[in-house]
């Protein structure tokens, strides 16, 4: 620093101070500084421009990868989405959502396609067998080994009666194929179950007199309104006693032959219980009673007039009308079938009103 004293035009006096800059660093030093710095800078960007564009190749990758696998029909291998980056992942889990759903569809598909080849064999079967015996019995008839009116008589009845089981078998199997496929509409109404069914029993109640079997209806109680189509309840409520009526007719002509209808409710729902004093089920065999085609025994064969089709007919119109179907052996013997139907708030007039479905 420099000082010096001057007098100003005035007569005063004045001082002037220099101030000079005296750099320890040479200058050359920070030239070296700065284009380190800037090497640095550089360096530091490239790096993480390159393990960024690294990342999302690797990403882009694994997406591409998945995306060659479900081209080839893998869409077993799930795609791990939690190690890619936000917008990536977001992508992946995209691409995760698309391979379950092709899976589900592709799966679905399968079954459909399994359930398909099975009815049709089912179907192959259950017709050849009355086909046969008719044609047997017509070829007795025009071979002359009827020779009698009486056994002509016998003959012509007993292919009346194999041709009528074809003509049933073939009505539930058309029936059955409709439903399958949701191409029967439902005319749903606002019906009082408690009423319905006591209607129901009292139409279906003289043919199971006939045979020895009781039909016991729930006890009467307060309306219960349910959202439903009559005329479908009625062949679910058709098909299950008559899929008791079946097992029961295996038992003694003296045993006890009962079917006790109870009506119960379960929340949003009301429940219907069906149930036989027949022999039951094999535990093993109850999972499997709604599917198309079972038979657990002798009782359910085709001789019977069994289709096979009844309680999956059952099934599918239950599932129509929004609730579930199930089955079970009873502890004190005979087999149950219940079912469930969502209840409404409208109590309507009588048995059944109109409603806006």
């Amino acid at each position: 620093m420099d000082r010096a004293v001057y007098d100003y035009p005035d007569g005063s006096a004045g001082v002037a101070v220099l101030f000079r800059r005296i750099d320890v660093v040479p200058v050359y030093i920070l030239h070296v500084l700065n284009i380190v710095g800037l090497a640095v800078i550089t360096l530091t960007s490239a790096i993480l421009t390159y393990w960024m564009s690294r990342s999302i190749i690797r990403s882009l990758d694994k997406l591409k990868a998945a995306a060659e696998r479900m081209t080839e029909g893998d869409l077993n291998t799930p795609i791990e989405t939690a190690a890619l980056p936000n917008e990536i992942g977001e992508v992946g889990k995209a691409f995760e959502h698309m391979r379950r759903r092709l899976k589900h569809s592709i799966d679905q598909s399968l079954q459909y396609e399994e359930n398909r080849k099975l009815l049709l064999s089912h179907i192959s079967h259950d017709l050849k067998t009355p086909i046969t015996s008719i044609k047997g019995y017509v070829e007795g008839i025009l071979d002359g080994i009827a020779n009698t009116p009486e056994k002509q008589e016998k003959y012509l009845r007993t292919v009346y009666r194999k041709a009528s089981d074809m003509d049933r078998l073939i009505d539930e199997l058309f029936l059955y194929s409709k439903l399958d496929l949701h191409a029967v509409p439902f005319d749903f109404r606002v019906i009082d179950l408690n009423g319905y069914v006591k209607q129901i029993t009292e139409e279906m109640r003289f043919d199971l007199e006939r045979e020895g079997i009781v039909l016991v209806p729930p006890k009467r109680g307060k309306p219960l309104p349910v959202m439903a189509d009559p005329e479908k309840l009625s062949r679910v409520f058709a098909n299950i006693l008559d899929n008791s009526r079946k097992y029961m007719g295996a038992q003694d002509s003296g045993a006890d032959k009962r079917i006790e209808i109870e009506l119960t409710e379960e929340g949003a729902y009301a429940r219907v219980d069906i149930r036989d004093s027949g022999p039951g089920l094999a535990e093993e065999a109850v999972p499997y009673l709604f599917d198309h085609f079972f038979r657990a025994d002798s009782s359910r064969s085709p001789d019977t007039g069994g289709s096979g089709l009844g309680l999956a007919i059952v099934r599918q119109i239950v599932e129509g009308h929004g609730g579930k179907v199930t089955a079970a052996n009873h502890p004190e013997g005979g087999l149950i079938i219940s079912f469930t139907l969502r209840k409404t708030g409208e109590t309507g007039g009588g048995h059944e009103t109109d409603s806006d479905h």
